[in-house]
């Protein structure tokens, strides 16, 4: 990372979360500065003349014109190695729990200066490397165990390489050499913290396409609407809705190593539930706390709004760091209308021309600059590991209106939208995730990798599904127009099968310990025993069979109740498919004659 020249200036101005500071001359663009006599961190954002515009990410009352104001001469960074995981950071990656402690209160000192990585800890650090290797960006030093569920990897940082002369193990803190890489007359000390700066994506070996499956345990989303390992999603909905409930049923159940989790302009009482329930929630991998493999970054509306737009780089710039190890990592961005708040504030006192609803005319470019951050890759190194980052953003539409700014600019640019319904909410069907309006861009993909799995059903299935329920919908607008009696054995056949789709597929119980989660083949089965009952009913009802035989046949219950059955014993789901065929082919004899009750 370049460090320029420090610059010393002094207040001119304040207006809120923004300083001007004059005699500024020789800073650069998104330099850290420290603010007033308490040293208040800030970073600047907008450079005129000797003028510098200064965005500070902590309380700026108090501060007085002529107070100095120092350039650090580097740009905002995140500290990276190990010691984050477990961790609980502010929005510029300040420990919150090491703040508390040092300040000897739960309020955050102004000013206070805390390392983000505790320098005192000790990791034991195993050597993968020796003397005279040659070894280049990205390639694996050694590991660090940095818990249980977590082996962290020692990598050679960006833009270094060379022959090893030294290679230590043992016992080490993160500032402590544990490598001396020489190239040529060029002699580079290494240790396990690395820093780097936020807004710059971490470079690649290769981009990859998303064709390989996020699974989610969330039958709406991963039968429906999937989202591909590396891909993006958006998750907009009303409050209420249960943004903050199916983010973290994605953080438990999602196929990641690793969560990161921002919490950016939301309630405080909502990270405290987060900060309370993750320890306690268990990996259903392991069996270890969730905690054991997460990162927290809060930022929550009664902070410093400010630290909202650094805490959403912050914590992209943490997940490509893990997954530049070769780890699938998820972030969960919770919510992007809070940090594009945070942006409109200070286009605002910058005196900027705003755009739509008040936005800074940039929005869009800046969500797309986090979102692009996404993806799956070949990792920097001779190991060519690969690694994905999975980043799904909750939007908090001002009365779920999904015309506003940030909500059409976040759908530009991810693949998968989960539009969250009130309706559905307050019918308490949860996820409440509208199958008539979401959509995934993933979907043709990945069909094609679950038809390779599922013989070519999957696709087949999921497409019949869905035109099921979109008949529904237009048979719903026919019975409340002229009743229910207008329509045909066949179409109230629709709604039956669309029903049993609604009620025993797509609603899921986060709270129950069987419900919460249904792998694919679960939820395969279930779909397909939905389907099969559907098409047969339809032919039994061709051959004259009574609709009320066919809807209230006994078999119907164990349909309901699939849902329930545990993973371990998903063979009786292939039973019950069988026996579907069976009393139901007892409403058509072998003669070709239909038994009527």
């Amino acid at each position: 990372m370049a460090v320029g020249k420090s610059v010393k200036g002094k207040i001119s101005k304040i207006s809120g979360p923004l300083v001007v500071a004059s005699g500024m001359t020789g800073s650069g663009m998104y330099d850290v500065v420290r603010v007033g006599n308490l040293g208040l961190v800030g970073e600047i954002i907008e450079l005129k003349g000797d003028l510098a515009y200064v965005q500070v990410y902590e309380e700026t009352s108090g501060l007085m014109p002529g107070e100095p104001v120092v350039s650090t001469g580097a740009p905002l960074s995140v500290e990276l190695g190990p010691g984050m995981i477990e961790q609980f950071y502010d929005g510029v990656q300040r420990p919150l729990n090491a703040i508390e402690d040092k300040a000897k209160s739960p309020f955050i000192s102004r000013g206070i200066n805390v390392p983000a990585i505790d320098r005192t800890r000790k990791w034991g650090f195993t050597a993968k490397v020796k003397k005279g290797d040659f070894v280049a960006q990205g390639d694996v030093l050694g590991v660090v165990q940095e818990t249980i569920l977590v082996e962290h990897k020692i990598m050679v940082p960006p833009g270094v390489e060379g022959t090893v002369e030294e290679i230590h193990e043992g016992e080490f803190r993160v500032e402590e050499t544990i490598a001396v890489l020489v190239n040529g007359e060029e002699r580079n000390e290494v240790q396990m913290l690395q820093r780097w700066p936020v807004r710059s994506p971490r470079p690649v070996a290769k981009r990859l396409p998303p064709v390989v499956p996020l699974s989610t345990g969330q039958r709406v989303v991963d039968m429906f609407f999937p989202i591909a390992r590396g891909g993006t999603a958006c998750v907009p909905g009303p409050f209420g809705s249960g943004k903050t409930v199916i983010q973290h049923q994605l953080a438990k159940w999602a196929d990641a190593e690793i969560v990161v989790y921002i919490g950016c302009g939301e309630r405080g009482n909502e990270m405290t539930d987060v900060l309370i329930e993750f320890p306690e929630l268990e990996d259903p991998r392991s069996g270890q706390p969730l905690m054991k493999r997460t990162v927290l970054i809060a930022n929550t509306s009664n902070m410093p709004v400010a630290a909202r737009e650094a805490s959403i780089y912050t914590g992209i710039t943490i997940a490509e760091y893990y997954r530049d190890m070769g780890y699938s990592v998820a972030l969960m961005a919770d919510s992007t209308s809070r940090w594009a708040e945070a942006l409109r504030e200070i286009s605002g006192r910058l005196e900027e021309m705003p755009g739509e609803e008040g936005y800074p005319a940039y929005l869009g470019t800046r969500l797309a600059s986090f979102y692009e951050r996404a993806g799956r890759a070949i990792c920097l190194g001779k190991a060519k590991a690969e690694g994905a980052v999975s980043v799904i953003g909750a939007v908090s539409p001002p009365g779920g209106d999904l015309s506003e700014p940030v909500t059409q600019n976040t759908l530009r640019v991810t693949k998968v939208f989960w539009g969250l319904d009130a309706s559905l909410a307050y019918q308490r069907h949860f996820p409440a995730i509208n199958w008539l309006s979401s959509y995934s861009l993933y979907a043709e993909k990945l069909g094609e990798h679950w038809d390779g799995i599922y013989e070519g059903e999957w696709a087949k299935s999921r497409i019949e599904a869905m035109s099921l329920l979109e008949d529904e919908d237009r048979l719903k607008e026919i019975v409340r127009l002229v009743g229910i009696d207008s329509l045909s054995k066949d179409e109230r056949m629709i709604l039956e099968t669309s029903k049993s789709l609604r009620e025993d597929f797509l609603h899921q119980n986060a709270f129950h310990e069987v419900d919460t989660y249904a792998s694919m083949d679960k939820q395969f089965k279930m779909l397909r025993n939905i389907l099969t009952f559907h098409h047969l009913a339809m032919e039994a009802l061709k051959r004259g069979a009574a609709l009320k035989d066919v809807t209230e046949m006994e078999i119907r219950e164990k349909v309901v109740r699939m849902r329930y059955v545990d993973e371990k014993e998903l063979s009786t789901l292939d039973a019950l498919e069988e026996e579907i065929k069976k009393e139901i082919g007892n409403l058509m004899p072998a003669g070709g004659e239909v038994h009527v009750a």
